[in-house]
């Protein structure tokens, strides 16, 4: 019988594959993440201040981010939308809520111009409710 030597069996070596595809993976976890982060952001709005109040924790939701202009414009993300297309898409994305079996609640925050009046945000509220969408929030600035 032959036994091999140590000079022909080659080095041992590490799988590097699996580790770089997970690195991979974070990268772009990472730069979706902070897309969808400053997405809400990007209109310059003057929120109002809130005097009282808590700081919301993350939950795991489906949000719609909808803004209102100082020109009174409505904004969701950063396209300007007419309020009949508003709640054509406040609609669709509740039913595809349902559809879909997604446990997720969809969320609608109102980020508005502390000197809009409320006239500009009271069709948004009703259009919500007409939708079946309960879970409304605000965005302010804390003080």
């Amino acid at each position: 019988m032959r036994i091999a030597s140590n000079s022909t069996r080659g080095t041992i070596g590490f799988n590097m594959t699996p580790m770089i595809d997970v690195v991979f993976l974070l990268i772009i976890f990472f730069l979706v993440s902070s897309h969808l982060a400053q997405q809400e952001v990007q209109l310059a709005i003057d929120l109002p201040d809130a005097s009282s109040g808590d700081r919301p924790e993350e939950e795991n939701v489906r949000r719609i981010v909808v803004n209102v202009l100082p020109d009174r414009q409505i904004a969701v993300g950063t396209e300007i939308v007419a309020p009949a297309r508003l709640e054509s898409l406040l609609k669709y994305e509740q039913e595809k809520t349902r559809r879909t079996g997604d446990a997720r609640p969809l969320e609608v925050r109102i980020r508005t111009d502390r000197l809009v009046p409320y006239q500009t945000v009271e069709p948004i509220l009703l259009t919500c409710a007409r939708s079946g969408i309960w879970n409304v929030k605000f965005a302010v600035a804390g003080k």
